[in-house]
């Protein structure tokens, strides 16, 4: 089950962060360290009613914040639409239910919330060397549109966006 947020999940979205981050360097990616991101991050993102977890047997599976904020580097990216977007941040998959399907359904849940917002295109972006983000995002079809110099990295960050419609989520549920 996907829900909002509440303070009281910071302690274990912060165990999942510490987790995610050793494993990230554990492949040398660094898209995040012990500075970011931090408890306060998430803390403002519950605040502001925009972090959502997916919860199983009162475990968090995983996490995503989803709002209408962009960064200023995505002005100089080459979008596909110039149409009003919600943006993906900060997901992160509990390591314990990695290949379960876990930021999949993350990722439906952000293209249901968007449709409910009356929003039909989603962005993102991720490290260019976060191979499992970008493969997610690939899989999930969105489209690579471009690529920004974004938080001091040394590689940029990989720009996404997808144009999603009511039509494709109801021929979504007519497959199952």
């Amino acid at each position: 089950m996907i829900r909002k947020a509440k303070k009281i999940d910071i302690t274990k979205i912060m165990e999942i962060i510490t987790a995610t981050i050793r494993e990230m360097k554990s492949y040398n990616n660094t898209q995040w360290d012990e500075t970011y991101p931090q408890a306060v991050n998430f803390l403002k993102d519950i605040e502001e009613g925009s972090l959502y977890v997916d919860e199983l047997d009162n475990e968090i599976r995983g996490f995503v914040c989803i709002n209408y904020i962009e960064p200023t580097e995505y002005n100089c990216i080459n979008w596909q639409s110039l149409e009003k977007a919600m943006v993906v941040h900060r997901m992160a998959v509990n390591s314990n239910f990695r290949n379960q399907g876990v930021g999949i359904s993350l990722l439906k849940f952000s293209e249901e919330l968007a449709l409910k917002n009356g929003v039909s295109y989603l962005k993102t972006d991720t490290y260019s060397i976060n191979d499992k983000m970008n493969s997610l995002f690939k899989k999930f079809g969105f489209k690579l549109v471009g690529e920004m110099e974004f938080l001091g990295k040394e590689k940029p960050f990989y720009c996404y966006d997808k144009i999603i419609s009511k039509k494709l989520r109801d021929e979504d549920k007519n497959e199952k």
